[in-house]
């Protein structure tokens, strides 16, 4: 790349895009790579502060922005993703379908360690949907060694490809819903209509409710009643307190479940819990969901649509970004409830 004063610059080949920004309005390239330049403009590069502009000559020891961007997007796209054409240096990321962002955080520091190269995400374990946009890449300089941009490329697809998109996978749906005075109908249930808004998004499939009183051996033989009748989730509702008599998790534990945890550092939904018999898992939905927009049970639920095994640790993590800020206009997904930096 020739550096050349742009009243010398009349007949040469832009090396690179020109971005112009009008505050507060727009930004957009003036020019484009490739693009002859011109005597009518040169009072334009001049006007939006170029005293130089950029020639690319041809070489193998460098390459181009675009180029080394395409590359950097071709190598980090796993499975659900494509990338658009490079413009202004940067190639974006998007989704192909509806599903879970993976993002393999550890190594998008490794390769934002490296000098000259930049790689933006959104955060791990997103929802994004189909055509969004979920990740860009660049390098800062106009050109960048090819040994350089070699080792950001393994980087980028090894172990694992550095982003990729779970889907959603139709799930069949059990409810359990606890609490004898709702059996006993002295009240009536919430927790249906629910379970169904909150599943539907991701392809779930309602195989049935049953409500059962607050005993421990009925929740149990009816959870395994309907794992054995097919379900893919099973969701029990109510009863996650500490009163003497919330005894789901212990109707829960009874089914011989491997329990993942209880009491999550989460808040709104810190008494959830979540255990698997088998493959299957089986939640404990707190009568927080009821009346909070958005709990515990909305960050796990896609997860587990996207056939997560979610272990601990992971809820450990949850900790840090789980405090919900109960805005009066919620944006969630986008925002920083459950968005742990791991």
């Amino acid at each position: 790349m020739r550096k050349v004063p742009v009243n010398e610059s009349v007949g040469l080949v832009l090396g690179h895009d020109i971005t112009k920004i009008v505050p507060g309005r727009e930004k957009y390239a003036a020019f484009k790579k490739g693009q002859l330049i011109t005597p009518g403009d040169i009072p334009i590069l001049r006007t939006i502060g170029k005293e130089h502009i950029y020639v690319w000559e041809p070489t193998t020891e460098l390459i181009h922005e675009d180029e080394a961007a395409l590359r950097l997007a071709q190598h980090a796209a796993g499975p659900g993703l494509s990338w658009t054409k490079p413009g202004e240096g940067r190639v974006n990321l998007k989704a192909e379908y509806d599903g879970l962002l993976k993002v393999q955080v550890e190594q998008l520091n490794w390769i934002n360690n490296l000098d000259d190269i930049i790689f933006s995400t959104l955060h791990n374990n997103r929802t994004v949907v189909k055509e969004q946009l979920v990740a860009g890449t660049r390098i800062v300089p106009i050109s960048i060694k090819a040994q350089y941009l070699e080792e950001a490329e393994k980087l980028c697809c090894q172990p694992l490809p550095l982003i990729s998109i779970k889907p959603f996978r139709p799930l069949w749906v059990g409810i359990v819903t606890t609490g004898t005075e709702v059996y006993e109908g002295l009240i009536r249930d919430g927790f249906g209509k629910v379970i169904r808004q909150k599943t539907a998004p991701f392809g779930g499939r309602l195989m049935g409710q049953v409500i059962v009183p607050d005993d421990p051996d009925i929740i149990a033989q009816e959870i395994l009643n309907l794992i054995a009748q097919g379900a893919e989730l099973v969701l029990v509702t109510g009863g996650m307190s500490v009163d003497p008599d919330d005894v789901t998790p212990a109707g829960i534990r009874a089914t011989g479940a491997d329990i993942v945890f209880y009491g999550s550092p989460v808040l709104p939904g810190s008494q959830f819990m979540l255990a698997y018999r088998g493959h299957v898992p089986i939640c404990g939905v707190p009568g927080g969901a009821l009346y909070n927009r958005n709990t515990m049970f909305d960050l796990i639920l896609p997860r587990i649509f996207a056939e997560d095994r979610i272990n601990r640790s992971e809820i450990v993590a949850l900790g840090h970004g789980g405090f919900c800020e109960q805005c009066k206009v919620c944006h969630f997904p986008t925002c920083p409830f459950g968005k742990s930096p791991g």
